[in-house]
């Protein structure tokens, strides 16, 4: 009896990989970095609380929007094309929020920006299941969501000493510069699939059942919504993440200046340690998933319990926290409410066949951003209405959001535990 012979993948999976983790990496950069600029936005812009909200959200609501978008081309136009295109359109926009004189343009460009970056994470989930292992494909994730990580730090601590040397004005366009550059390299260097190279296929993707690779969209869009654990997971989605973007992606940065009165950079060495907890959190998330607790779902129920219990401290203690207990409890929050995603859209894709995978995260990928673009002016509004449009706000006022954020942190932990776990065995091995 013969046994085939396997061919090892190519190791050009990893420069495709570096290309879309850069390309990710500046998503998470323009998707957190209002937060540290942001009292310059409000005075240069003239912009009020809700104004800030608006513009906040600007980027989550076509960011959201363009989800089901972004799984069709991704599963018919292709993957490559559909980054290149509107990752270059998202460097136009942040050229043109740098250059932005008034509130109107500047929401505008940042409605762009968000458009652009929105069909970066669905295309590269659909080509790494074709150039990743079954076994490799939750670390590759966990991997992926880090470095996004690394876009979050930049987005603080680096952002705010950048500002101070080039303005925020200047830094905006230094950024957009490099996501063109980005999208160039992008077009370049990335294939949809090792077969478009000229490389042999990665032994062991992840497959389908059989007919799967006849599902229409249609199909597909009625085969994810109507699945009641979709809408568990997809509630959860809306929450947490919604949470941490609107904490750490916008008011976290008021919330410490006028508060503990932090200085920008000061705020922005204490919002890095959101970044060091995605950094930290994700593929240690994914070890723990697949190998500690082998449950997606036990893993989620346990760090939203951990969120529930962070945010009701915050409540509690508001403005009680030292120094060093702002940066472990933001590095702790981190963990809970943006690393844990990669346990969330690897459950979205197991919930489905592969051949709808872009159809699938697509749909998912619409809630966190959802919850973004609502909780952002919420949070705004509630300030506002508490404390006039520009503030400055106090503890007290602060406090009545984050008992808003427990309420729903509370909602957050009730569909984790609705969840169906998909793992419940020991997964394959495969080394990378």
């Amino acid at each position: 009896m013969s046994v085939a012979t396997v061919s090892r993948p190519s190791p050009y999976r990893w420069l495709v990989f570096v290309v879309l983790s850069c390309a990710y990496l500046l998503v998470y950069f323009h998707r957190t970095c209002p937060a540290v600029v942001a009292a310059d936005l409000m005075r240069d812009l003239q912009a009020g609380a809700t104004s800030l909200g608006m513009l906040g959200a600007a980027y989550f609501y076509p960011y959201a929007l363009m989800q089901i978008p972004a799984g069709l081309l991704s599963d018919t136009w292709g993957p490559r094309k559909t980054i290149t295109l509107f990752f270059s359109l998202a460097g136009a926009g942040a050229i043109w929020l740098g250059l932005a004189g008034s509130i109107g343009p500047a929401i505008a460009a940042r409605t762009l920006v968000g458009l652009g970056v929105a069909m970066v994470f669905v295309p590269t989930i659909k080509i790494m299941t074709h150039w990743f292992t079954r076994g490799e494909f939750a670390r590759m994730m966990g991997i992926l969501m880090a470095l996004g990580g690394v876009g979050a730090y930049t987005a603080a601590q680096p952002l705010a000493w950048l500002s101070l040397i080039m303005g925020w004005r200047g830094s905006f366009i230094l950024i957009g510069v490099a996501t063109l550059v980005i999208a160039g390299l992008v077009w370049v260097v990335v294939r949809n699939r090792p077969e478009d190279k000229g490389l042999p296929p990665v032994p062991d993707t992840l497959s389908d059942p059989p007919g799967s690779d006849s599902i229409t969209l249609g199909q597909g869009i009625k085969m994810v919504l109507g699945n009641p654990r979709f809408w568990a997971v997809a509630v959860w989605f809306f929450i947490t993440p919604g949470i941490f973007f609107s904490l750490g992606g916008l008011w976290g940065g008021p919330y410490l200046m006028q508060v503990y009165g932090l200085s920008k950079t000061q705020a922005g060495g204490v919002l890095s340690m959101l970044a060091v907890g995605m950094i930290v959190g994700s593929p240690l998330l994914s070890w723990v998933s697949d190998k500690v607790l082998v449950s997606r779902k036990k893993t989620l129920m346990i760090t939203g319990a951990c969120l529930c219990v962070l945010v009701g401290i915050l409540y509690l203690a508001t403005a009680s926290f030292s120094h060093g207990m702002l940066y472990l409890w933001f590095f702790l929050f981190a963990v809970s409410s943006s690393a844990i995603v990669v346990i969330g859209f690897t459950t979205t894709k197991e919930l489905f066949p592969v051949a709808i995978a872009g159809t699938s995260t697509g749909l998912i990928n619409l809630f966190p951003f959802l919850g973004g673009a609502v909780l952002q002016p919420v949070t705004g509004w509630l300030l506002q209405i508490q404390g006039g449009p520009q503030g400055p706000y106090s503890p007290a006022m602060y406090q009545k959001v984050f008992l808003f954020y427990l309420g729903l942190s509370l909602v957050a932990f009730i569909c984790a535990c609705l969840t169906k776990d998909t793992l419940t065995r020991e997964p394959a091995k495969s080394a990378l």
